[in-house]
């Protein structure tokens, strides 16, 4: 039974939210965090396994350097203090998908801590998250529950486990509480995700994405009423795994826990599912405290500490940060603050850049992401990088119609094929007969056949109304199937008729 919900406007008349958001990263390294396990996506179930990542007894983890050094590099680009000394901790709980009963992780010692990371909203205004905290973890394995509605444990008939993903590098990324965002919460929670995943593809460190978990995003909602100062009892939504998503849970956590309260009730602390079809939350189990992870120091693993040297030389391999590369991208493309906002608001930037590197001009390159595709992607309800096409195809479609094998229709029509996984641009272009007729003799036949059935319009033409010539033009197009240069063929009906 969905749960009762206040009207939005309602809900910011009343209540002030606040949000604390926990983004889990995947690292790329090879190996997993504390063995030499592969860590490739989509292998087959359980074949990526071994006594340390399976919690055998006698196993003893081995700490992955390069997984240390992107925690590292993930702290300084969000502007926090490095940890001179930090160690693992062991949080105790139980999970079936995790074979040791406990996850090696961080508490009280982070490895980075006290950072920033500003915001730039659709209207061109800026929010500044304070990061409470990075710190490294491994991640849990993969349940699949087999039977029943849902896809959840709740009337599933059995459930089978998959601990390849068992012990993966994670970096958890904690926002401090963003309070004053008011009606825009849910706006800011999806702006800060975006900031974040175009922050962390830049460091090279993951490849966030999202749709295979490996950017995911619990995000903690709660509401103070009007005037007060005390934060309300928090709801987590967990594991979030589309932008699009996370401003919809959050939409509709600040509206569900505002009937609530409104009515009377009292919002439980409690972890919650988000349903990507019907666009609400579902609770899951009584969210614990930090005490009852009974933590403790992680005996196997010494400490961690990094020296100045070493956090300064990795600091120099930081590269352009996002923010940075939008500012020249604006100078060297020429584009207005609008302009850029635009490609910022429609997740666009780092698509066109890729498109003009592979040989398109700034201008076309633009057009096709910011409108075609960027409509297409609406009407699939998906982000426009999730899109089946890449930049370097788009740069494909935009040289064959500058170079005069395609229009504008038929490039629409190519990048549909592309879309419908129907193969490169040159291929479409091929299976569908979509190539521009070129070939004169074929214009001029046209053309007089046309000429033949409109006497009029011819006779207006050779008496200096040139303008006439666009009835004509239609007719050839017509014939061609759009796939005559409009502009060569005015220039032949203009030859024939003078």
């Amino acid at each position: 039974m969905t749960a009762p919900v206040l009207d939005y406007d309602e809900v910011i008349e009343r209540f002030d939210p606040v949000l604390g958001l926990e983004v889990h990263v995947e690292l790329n390294t090879n190996t997993k965090m504390f063995c030499g396990c592969p860590t490739a996506f989509g292998a087959e179930p359980n074949t990526q396994v071994c006594p340390v990542c399976l919690g055998l007894p006698g196993s003893l983890p081995v700490l992955n350097g390069k997984g240390v050094e992107s925690a590292i590099r993930i702290g300084l680009a969000l502007g926090c203090d490095i940890a001179e000394w930090c160690r693992f901790a062991r949080k105790n709980y139980f999970y079936p998908d995790m074979p040791k009963n406990f996850q090696t992780s961080q508490y009280d010692e982070p490895i980075a801590y006290n950072g920033v990371l500003n915001l730039e909203l659709a209207d061109g205004s800026v929010v500044e998250v304070g990061i409470e905290r990075a710190h490294m973890e491994e991640d849990t394995g993969k349940s699949l529950h087999v039977g029943g509605a849902t896809g959840r444990i709740h009337g599933a008939a059995h459930s089978l486990l998959d601990y390849n993903r068992a012990g993966v590098p994670l970096i958890e990324i904690v926002t401090k509480p963003i309070t004053g965002t008011g009606a825009r919460a849910p706006e800011v929670a999806r702006a800060y995700v975006t900031a974040l995943r175009d922050l962390l593809r830049a460091l090279d460190v993951s490849d966030v994405r999202m749709d295979q978990g490996s950017l995911r995003c619990d995000a903690n909602v709660s509401l103070m009423p009007r005037g007060t100062t005390e934060f309300g009892t928090r709801t987590e939504t967990k594991n979030v795994n589309s932008l699009r998503s996370v401003e919809r849970a959050v939409r509709y956590e600040m509206t569900r826990q505002a009937a609530l309260l409104t009515d009377g009730g009292t919002v439980l602390q409690e972890t919650r599912h988000f349903d990507e079809g019907t666009g609400t939350t579902s609770a899951g189990r009584r969210k614990e405290t930090s005490e009852d992870y009974r933590y403790f120091p992680e005996p196997d693993l010494v400490p961690i500490a990094p020296s100045g040297e070493w956090v300064d030389k990795l600091r120099a391999t930081l590269p352009e940060m996002p923010w940075q590369r939008r500012k020249r991208i604006q100078e060297e493309w020429q584009l207005s603050d609008l302009e850029l906002r635009d490609l910022v608001n429609a997740g666009a930037v780092e698509l066109v850049a890729s498109t003009v590197d592979a040989g398109a001009a700034p201008a076309e390159a633009r057009a096709w992401w910011v409108n075609y595709l960027a409509q297409e992607a609406n009407s699939r309800g998906v982000e426009l990088g999730e899109l089946p096409i890449t930049p370097a195809q788009v740069a494909r479609v935009a040289a064959l119609v500058s170079g005069g094998s395609l229009t504008n229709k038929l490039a629409r029509e190519v990048v549909d094929g592309v879309l419908a996984g129907e193969g490169e641009p040159d291929e479409v272009v091929a299976a569908r007969g979509l190539a521009v007729v070129s070939d004169d003799s074929a214009l001029h036949a046209a053309i007089d056949e046309a000429l033949a059935a409109q006497p009029d319009v011819a006779d207006k033409i050779r008496g200096g109304k040139v303008q006439a010539a666009g009835a004509i033009v239609g007719a050839v197009m017509k014939a061609t199937k759009g796939k005559a240069d409009a502009k060569r063929v005015r220039e032949l009906i203009l030859e024939r008729c003078t």
